[in-house]
């Protein structure tokens, strides 16, 4: 076989036939206590309770929302509820610590107290924000879009708190991530990064850890679509793959029109991702998920 054959990832070359082998691989997760496998993707629903995040109908503040917006995830055949209380839309405005806190108690409240098993993930990179949802609340994951850069504690406090973590890949912040979103050679970069952060984690006794490859976070409208492309590569890690391209504007730059415009775009970069090796979808529409999920799956299993 010539060596340009092969899938150079991080200065090692891999055949495609081992890529292939583990990107079939059944990875599990430990959610709660319950195993969950990912022979069959798993869909995140978003639930935004910030007044600022990029796409208008996920915003839910009102406590009526809220119980609303999590009857519909669960109800469409969601199985994690992602709660964020900080958008990461560039120039969206920082809100404090507490503010962030404020903002996310109405709906991890509800969540406790009316959905207590299920699965819940906070949208936070902040460390003190993850330990409270976490101890406080019930939340079972800890999605974090920073991969520790904002908070140093993020890494050991997730690892003391013992439930998933979401790794993303982002370069800078939110403020700053598309002032210089150009890369050498983006997946060399991004790689490397995930083996780094994955070696610190695992030091530290951390638990489950999923991958997200960041598509939006400091990439360029066709480095998105080079990531997408590459996704099989991150099956060398064995880990879970969460890909998170609903309704972004690497859809509707390219398609010219706008974020309520986008769910057939979503849902046709959903299934090419489903069938490149994702095993987590996060998205704001949850039903065109699923069914993505049961068509890919019939398909490559009869």
């Amino acid at each position: 076989m010539d060596i340009t054959e092969f899938i150079y990832i991080c200065g090692k070359y891999y055949a495609p036939a081992y890529v292939n082998k583990m990107e079939k691989a059944v990875k599990s997760l430990n959610i709660k206590g319950h195993l969950h496998f990912t022979d069959k993707p798993l869909v995140m629903g978003i639930l935004n309770v910030t007044p600022d995040s990029f796409y208008p109908p996920s915003r839910k503040q009102s406590d009526a929302a809220i119980h609303r917006r999590i009857e519909e995830i669960l109800d469409e055949g969601g199985t994690i509820v992602d709660v964020g209380g900080y958008s990461s839309r560039p120039a969206a405005a920082d809100v404090s610590e507490a503010e962030e806190m404020q903002r996310l108690l109405p709906a991890l409240s509800c969540l406790k107290t009316h959905y207590p098993d299920v699965a819940v993930s906070v949208d936070t990179f902040r460390a003190e924000v993850a330990r409270r949802a976490v101890e406080e609340y019930g939340a079972a994951i800890v999605n974090d879009i920073s991969g520790g850069e904002m908070d140093g504690r993020m890494f050991e406090t997730v690892a003391a708190l013992h439930v998933p973590y979401i790794l993303m890949h982002m370069r800078g912040t939110p403020a700053t991530m598309q002032q210089q979103p150009d890369y050498a050679d983006m997946m060399e970069e991004i790689m490397l990064y995930f083996a780094e952060k994955l070696r610190t984690l695992q030091l530290l006794g951390a638990g489950d850890i999923i991958l997200d490859p960041g598509f939006g976070f400091g990439k360029t409208l066709d480095r998105n679509y080079e990531l997408m492309r590459a996704l099989p590569g991150f099956a060398v890690f064995e880990r879970p793959l969460l890909v998170g391209v609903s309704r972004k504007s690497m859809i509707y730059k390219l398609l010219n029109n706008t974020p309520d415009e986008c769910l057939n775009g979503t849902t046709v970069l959903n299934t090419f991702a489903l069938l490149h090796g994702a095993d987590i979808l996060r998205v704001h529409d949850v039903k065109a998920a699923v069914e993505a999920i049961e068509i890919v799956y019939k398909l490559k299993n009869g």
